[in-house]
């Protein structure tokens, strides 16, 4: 499993932002398009492609395209709504599908409670939006859903994880192609497997039910 935590200096001024608890549902929604098309930029850096010959005004030459199979842009309900803005724009030829899943605040195990996805996966780049990787339990299972279908490979994009969530995807994924694409690597989980110091429930501040 691959593992790239992002340093650029606009996804840290945007993280810190974001963190902070003053700052409004409207300007969250906002920051968090902008910080996902920049993680995008690194998550597709090894889109798969072809090759494919176009005239210029000048004359024809060999460029490249996003082949096919397309991309398929997998957001986790509900906070991940709030990524998928920001991945299509940079990637507006995907195909996008949805998976719903919740985490259970006792036992933080996940359920899976709708999904809309192509039947067939096969040969398929899937990108997984979900923004806090915490215990790992909802995206994990997210994957196996996608490599259950037949998925080639996974790339993750989260705002946030913590160390725990980042160790239990890589002992649950060994073996197959997988990567994680981070705003950043937080400290640890809490007692409540709330990331600290994290910026509190995305779902929530996204949509302003805080």
């Amino acid at each position: 499993m691959r593992v790239h935590v992002a340093d650029h200096p606009l996804i840290t001024h945007k993280l810190t932002v974001l963190r902070d608890e003053r700052t409004s549902s409207p300007v969250f929604r906002q920051l968090t398009e902008e910080l996902v098309t920049l993680l995008a930029y690194e998550a597709t850096r090894n889109v798969a492609v072809e090759q494919v010959e176009i005239r210029t005004p000048v004359t024809t030459t060999i460029g490249v395209r996003i082949s096919e199979p397309r991309p398929l842009v997998v957001p986790i309900l509900r906070a991940g709504l709030g990524m998928l803005e920001g991945m299509v724009k940079l990637l507006p030829s995907a195909e996008v599908g949805f998976l719903g899943m919740a985490r259970n605040e006792e036992t933080l195990e996940p359920t899976t409670y709708a999904e809309r996805l192509p039947e067939d996966l096969s040969d398929r780049q899937c990108f997984v939006l979900d923004p806090m990787l915490a215990t790992g339990g909802s995206l994990g299972a997210a994957m196996e859903f996608l490599f259950r279908r037949g998925a080639r490979d996974i790339t993750a994009i989260c705002i946030l994880a913590a160390p725990e969530g980042v160790a239990a995807i890589e002992k649950q994924v060994e073996g197959r192609d997988v990567t994680l694409v981070l705003g950043a690597l937080d400290e640890r989980l809490n007692e409540k497997g709330y990331i600290v110091p994290g910026l509190g429930d995305a779902g929530d501040r996204l949509y302003g039910t805080v």
